[in-house]
């Protein structure tokens, strides 16, 4: 029982991580109506800013207070420069976004590797690997620092979402675009925005993972599927689903690892999203009014 109650709680820590993860591309969903599939790779880049600032003394939690804002602009200029232009034009492949997001990881993941090589990085502190006891199951003091420090986010993104005019904004241009611009809302600006804000949002779930996972080139690709994953889990557009999404990826890789094996890890996670499609298509969305 031990062993299951770890497991769960392991689960639960990193579930929140990925929730964060989830709400960006979620977000993003929700306004353009497309996954941004360099997701991970904006994830990617934030890791390796704070890669950078720690080899500098700078503190990984501190360094997502930098990540966020880089990756905001990074975010602002991707929508602003390479998709916008594409939502002007029309043409025979309305995909034609997706598919930009898909090259745009790509050039990410090559600019990365040549900046700093294939080899895996990892970014050191006094409590990367320090754990403490709450009744017998241990935590691991990186995660469950990270895991406050999502929380807070999270919350703090529901606060701007449901009681600031520009989220106010957002909600509605999720919601029905051209009745948003018969009201007054710059859509174009709220979608530069909001593209910008999921970016920020996976850059700090970057630097809460630098501590206690290894950094590389290739690290956007999984992860760009894990938001996928969660996304579609959480139903398309859903804020509250994402993290219902996050946490269920989280708690299925975990006990997958811990009674199936650590290659069966990314194999459950899959299980669930393919019999999410089978018999709940419209994934926790259904389940939540947000």
């Amino acid at each position: 029982m031990d062993v299951f109650f770890q497991t769960v709680v392991a689960g639960f820590l990193k579930g929140g991580l990925y929730a964060l993860i989830g709400i960006g591309m979620t977000l993003i969903m929700g306004v353009m109506g497309i996954i941004n599939l360099a997701h991970g790779q904006l994830m990617m880049l934030a890791m390796y800013v704070t890669f950078v600032l720690n080899t500098m003394g700078v503190d990984p939690y501190i360094s997502l207070f930098v990540a966020m804002p880089v990756l905001f602009l990074i975010g602002v200029i991707i929508q602003k420069v390479l998709l916008n232009p594409l939502i002007k034009v029309e043409t025979i492949l309305p995909e034609n976004q997706v598919l930009m997001t898909v090259g745009i990881g790509m050039v990410i993941t090559e600019v990365a590797r040549f900046a700093f090589k294939s080899d895996y990085k990892y970014v050191k502190t006094a409590y990367s690997d320090a754990t403490f006891f709450f009744g017998g199951v241990s935590f691991s003091m990186a995660l469950t620092i990270a895991f406050a420090i999502a929380l807070a986010f999270t919350a703090a993104m529901f606060w701007f979402l449901l009681k600031t005019d520009l989220g106010r904004s957002i909600r509605a241009t999720a919601q029905d675009k051209d009745a948003a611009t018969l009201m007054g809302v710059n859509t174009g600006r709220i979608t530069v925005i909001t593209f910008g804000l999921g970016a920020a949002l996976v850059a700090a779930a970057g630097s809460l993972l630098a501590p206690v996972y290894y950094i590389f080139p290739d690290l956007g690709g999984p992860f760009t599927a894990k938001a996928f994953i969660i996304t579609i889990l959480g139903g398309l557009g859903s804020t509250v689903g994402a993290i219902l999404g996050g946490v269920t990826l989280g708690l299925a890789e975990s006990l997958g690892a811990t009674y199936l094996g650590m290659e069966y890890e990314d194999i459950v996670g899959l299980a669930i999203f393919v019999a999410v499609l089978l018999f709940l298509p419209g994934g926790f969305k259904r389940l939540t009014k947000i």
